[in-house]
């Protein structure tokens, strides 16, 4: 499997270097403060990261002031590759998912912690399977080099085993819960809204979860470094909105989860499940999160040791310094500080 993960991410990097050579011109960067050209944040299915929509629909970045521009990827992995090309100027995705295009030279800055993952990620399987040592000799699901896939090498670790126990099959995220509703895997490891789906229609249950790595799995906003040079005001009113967007989720809970469940396409029972299986950060959460600390608890310590734990995999490259990736100048002026 080693030999496989080398390909992949040998063969990922070539094809993102080949993309931001061809694409130079399309590269996102140079304008400044109040300029026109939108801000362009990418965003995939997941119940934190639908929270821009409501951003969005209440008029909160023209009410600060900030053209941004929303562009929806269904496959989280496009939205990495888009941002690592320089097609957008910022992308919701993972801590974990953050470390390869750094390890790689690519310049991003992480200004903001939507969420963090608990129980919004997780290993479904079939009832029958009790525990996850009876997932040796199974078939499980899920994309290769996702948060979701080190959720599944972690959990294996946890418990004395390794992929080569398991008969792993590479699939997208938006995949894997098809193939489990419909039979053709043991397990599945997704995030919502597909672990809901998967959990309801394929008759199946949450055999292991990020519930049981609190912290591991902390969902970002990440610019790429030249934006937030160029424009760190309308990097600050981006933070204010998402903020005070939070705030309206607060008081009109039942009309913004209506909103955002017609946005995920699905139901609002089901769409608050998920909502359920996250911790929205507030300002002050953000501000914990971004200080040094030797728990999961801090960013610097959940991405050295998510880093080193990639790195033994051949998922990463060296990173010499992880503090390079964060900024928290953005939370401390919100939160006042």
């Amino acid at each position: 499997m080693k030999k496989i993960l080398k390909v992949a991410l040998a063969c990922s990097l070539i094809m993102s270097l080949l993309a931001l050579s061809a694409c130079g011109n399309e590269t996102k960067g140079g304008a400044k403060d109040g300029s026109d050209e939108p801000i362009t944040i990418a965003l995939s299915p997941w119940p934190g990261w639908y929270m821009w929509y409501l951003v969005e629909e209440k008029g909160l970045f023209e009410k600060h002031g900030v053209n941004v521009k929303l562009e929806f990827f269904p496959v989280y992995s496009d939205s990495l590759q888009a941002l690592s090309t320089g097609k957008v100027d910022a992308n919701s995705q993972t801590l974990s998912d953050s470390l390869a295009p750094v390890s790689k030279g690519i310049k991003l800055k992480a200004v903001l912690v939507n969420d963090n993952s608990h129980g919004g990620d997780a290993i479904v399987s079939k009832p029958d399977i009790q525990s996850v040592t009876d997932l040796k000799g199974k078939t499980v699901v899920t994309e290769l080099g996702t948060v979701d896939h080190l959720l599944l090498l972690t959990a294996l670790e946890q418990h004395g085993m390794s992929e080569k126990d398991i008969n792993y099959v590479n699939m997208t995220v938006n995949d894997a819960g098809p193939a489990f509703i419909s039979g053709k895997s043991d397990a599945a490891v997704l995030w919502e809204p597909f672990q809901t789906k998967a959990v309801k229609e394929g008759k199946g249950k949450v055999l292991f979860s990020s519930k049981d790595t609190p912290g591991l799995i902390p969902d970002l906003l990440v610019f790429r470094e030249d934006v937030v040079k160029d424009r760190p005001g309308d990097v600050q009113k981006i933070v204010d909105a998402w903020f005070e967007g939070l705030e309206y989720f607060k008081e009109h809970e039942d009309e913004a989860i209506q909103l955002l469940a017609a946005k995920a396409e699905t139901t609002p029972e089901d769409f608050k499940l998920g909502l359920d299986s996250i911790k929205l950060f507030t300002p002050e959460d953000n501000i914990a999160a971004f200080e040094k600390g030797g728990s999961y608890t801090s960013l610097e310590y959940t991405g050295a040791k998510t880093a080193e734990f990639l790195n033994k995999l051949d998922m990463v490259g060296d990173i010499d310094d992880i503090s390079i990736l964060f900024d928290d100048q953005f939370v401390k002026k919100a939160a006042g500080k």
